[in-house]
């Protein structure tokens, strides 16, 4: 396996690039977007190619990689459900997993930091975000914080992995760079509590001040998605209404690009073509399943929030299927429209 530990010393943030093989798919955790063409250039050194980047939660002191990575490799941007971000790729939820070629994250809802905030296992490691920092946890006092369900996160969740699980943080002020579960129960002065309501007393008392960022980086994490509205504009988009009109008509492909996951968790439209968003540069070029159908059809393309579906139609209309559109709002638009 790939895996490399990066370090913003502004904002004191780790990233974590992963991948399975020289050659094969990536993906970056808790990217920062000063440094997005040091991840570009590290990826392009080992040879792998960006598939997806997640964000532990929404970020109050650095701006986020997530938009910039999308627009510069039309990579999946991946959050909780929770979160207030306008458009994100993929929202997952406690138990889905997040995957890659040869890898397999595991999801686990961590609230309290934040309301959004999630971890993310894999193997012998998990990715903490600010719910368990280093001899440290993540404050509770904004952002929905919530002092008594991080002590349900922390003691009832993350304690519970094996206790030689390498604990790897979104955050760390004092140099260090990984701990593991064992150590954290034993030596991390916030977790020598005796229950939940001495703990909820502890983090009361902190008096911390403000991230330095906050009043810019959480409206900017807020605004990460892909601008439909531009897609629209240029007449590349279908509302749900007017999708359910036209159903029927045969001169119609309908293309669902989200994973196997995604469908049978959520269920599909009626009819769909499945072709995942990371086969679609296989299925449009020459050849292609989508190249051959575009010929005769006009593609309709949807995904779960209209992300993906909207940088579909631009990189079909780029492969000369000039009547490509795509469902704005996605899956989660038409199962409204059907209500």
């Amino acid at each position: 396996m790939i895996f490399r530990q990066l370090f913003d010393p502004v904002s004191s943030t780790y990233s974590y690039i992963l991948a399975s093989r020289k050659g094969g798919e990536a993906l970056i955790i808790d990217p920062v977007l000063e440094k997005v063409d040091r991840y570009l250039q590290l990826l392009d050194e080992l040879d792998v190619k960006l598939v997806k980047a997640i964000d532990t939660h929404l970020h109050a002191d650095h701006i986020t990689g997530l938009g910039a990575l999308r627009d510069r490799t039309l990579c999946v941007t991946v959050m909780g459900e929770q979160t207030q971000a306008d458009v994100v790729s993929m929202r997952v939820s406690d138990g889905d997993t997040v995957d890659i070629e040869g890898l397999q994250l595991g999801v686990m809802y961590t609230p309290g930091h934040t309301d959004d905030s999630y971890s993310f296992t894999l193997h012998d490691r998990v990715f903490t975000g600010d719910t368990l920092l280093i001899r440290g946890t993540g404050r509770t006092d904004f952002q929905n914080g919530d002092a008594r369900a991080q002590y349900e996160s922390i003691f009832n969740r993350l304690l519970k992995l094996p206790d030689d699980t390498l604990v790897y943080p979104a955050h760390d002020y004092k140099g260090e760079t990984v701990t593991t579960i064992a150590e954290e129960r034993a030596f991390n002065p916030r977790l020598q509590v005796k229950s939940v309501d001495e703990y909820v007393d502890l983090m009361s008392k902190l008096n911390l001040p403000d991230p330095k960022m906050m009043d810019i980086a959480v409206p900017a994490n807020v605004k990460v998605g892909l601008s439909q509205d531009e897609v629209a504009k240029r007449g590349w988009a279908m509302k749900a209404s007017e999708l359910a009109s036209q159903l029927n008509r045969t001169d119609i492909a309908l293309v669902d690009l989200r994973e196997d996951r995604e469908r049978t968790k959520y269920g599909e439209i009626p009819g769909s073509l499945h072709v995942s968003y990371n086969g679609l540069a296989n299925a449009l070029k020459p050849g292609g399943v989508l190249r051959e159908l575009g010929s005769t059809k006009s593609l309709v393309f949807y995904c779960a929030f209209g992300e993906r579906s909207a940088m579909a139609v631009q990189s079909a209309r780029d492969a000369g299927l000039t009547s490509a559109r795509h469902l704005e709002g996605g899956f989660s638009e038409w199962q409204k429209a059907k209500n």
